[in-house]
């Protein structure tokens, strides 16, 4: 592609990305990958923590770095340049693990982990007793907290951010209390096991109202929209899930995405046919699965979900041409085979350091040879 060619796909893809990429006129597959921050270390052959914290300008100087690279590639800046500087960041808010009695820990070389002391059936019944006694707002805010918000709010026009993402159930759940106690909790303590999921959904459910509280909104006019992830939901059967994650977002759904369009969204980059029978009953708007799925048998059970994926982590990441090729083939011929739109093609998971920008330049090419409608 020369330069013309790069600004024709982009004109082609903001059309393709319409209506959840369902636009009926949409010339082209949506073109879903736009990198991440910890792909600037291989491209530019620096050194750092792919997930460590790198001070603001350090980060400001990888990224403007990459993007002259990128635009010159893909013929688009990718990653963001501006951050706020020190002063303009609120205090720190409490995560959900935190509420269930877990701690947040930076692990070099494999980034931030939620670990917990809770091993037993009465230490999990003792966490979900002191749960439901919180003040979560109290849990949640420091001190300092009312007049750090009129100061930055005053000097910078800036209110917090509302929560419409979580850590999901699942995954929550096997952090604060351990995988295998969970799966046998269900056939041990049941009625323990749905306090524990009905618990997480309450809090979810209040945390969100109160993030919305603290930025201003109402419960009436507050912006709509959810979005979990979940890897470890793989790990349970059919009616583990159905017990334990689903009636989760199911009562976040109904309390945040009530209507049709309201964004409903779950990344899962794990092996989980199995529950796609359940999901489908949540009416997704948006989904992220493992690559073990393929688009077919998303859509056969989600029509109206826009599908990010299906191209293998692993794939792009090695850099392979040939097989990054033919998976992009594959999705693009797949979603067209099943009449409808709403591919929006990128990595099902994470986009790992080591994936190229000239990598992102063969995906691109590869949907303008099978991905044009």
């Amino acid at each position: 592609m020369n330069s013309s060619d790069l600004k024709q796909f982009w004109k082609d893809d903001e059309k393709a990305h319409q209506d959840n990429c369902f636009n009926p006129e949409a010339p082209q597959v949506a073109m879903g990958i736009r990198m991440s921050d910890e792909c600037v270390y291989a491209e530019l052959g620096e050194e750092g923590d792919v997930w460590g914290i790198e001070p603001r300008q350090r980060r400001i100087e990888l990224n403007k770095r990459y993007n002259d690279k990128a635009e010159l590639i893909v013929g688009k800046r990718l990653l963001q340049e501006e951050y706020p500087m020190e002063d303009e960041n609120f205090p720190p808010i409490k995560r959900i693990g935190e509420v269930f009695g877990g701690k947040y820990e930076y692990i070099e070389g494999v980034g931030m982990w939620l670990s917990s002391p809770v091993k037993t059936i009465k230490e999990l019944e003792k966490t979900l007793d002191k749960v439901d006694k919180m003040d979560l707002h109290s849990f949640l805010y420091s001190e300092n907290w009312e007049a750090e918000k009129k100061r930055i709010f005053e000097a910078y026009g800036r209110k917090p951010e509302l929560m419409r993402a979580v850590r999901g159930p699942v995954t929550l759940a096997c952090s604060i209390y351990g995988e295998e106690n969970l799966i046998f909790l269900y056939f041990d303590a049941k009625e323990l096991y749905e306090r524990f999921s009905d618990t997480i959904r309450r809090v979810i459910i209040k945390m969100a109202e109160i993030a919305d509280g603290e930025a201003g909104f109402s419960k009436e006019d507050a912006p709509s929209g959810f979005a979990f992830y979940d890897d470890n939901c793989s790990l349970l059967n059919p009616d583990m899930y159905e017990v334990f994650g689903y009636s989760v977002l199911k009562g976040v759904f109904e309390r945040f995405s009530p209507k049709e369009k309201d964004i409903r969204y779950q990344h899962s980059d794990s092996e989980m046919a199995h529950l796609l029978p359940i999901l489908a009953r949540l009416n997704f708007t948006g989904v992220n699965f493992g690559p073990t799925l393929t688009v077919d048998e998303i859509r056969d059970y989600m029509p109206n979900a826009r599908i990010d994926g299906q191209l293998a982590p692993f794939t792009f990441m090695r850099n392979n041409k040939d097989e990054i090729i033919a998976e992009v083939k594959r999705d693009c011929e797949r979603i067209k085979l099943s009449g409808t739109k709403g591919l929006n093609l990128t990595t099902a998971g994470s986009i790992n350091n080591g994936s190229s920008l000239e990598s992102m330049r063969v995906v691109m090419e590869a949907i303008l040879t099978y991905g044009r409608y």
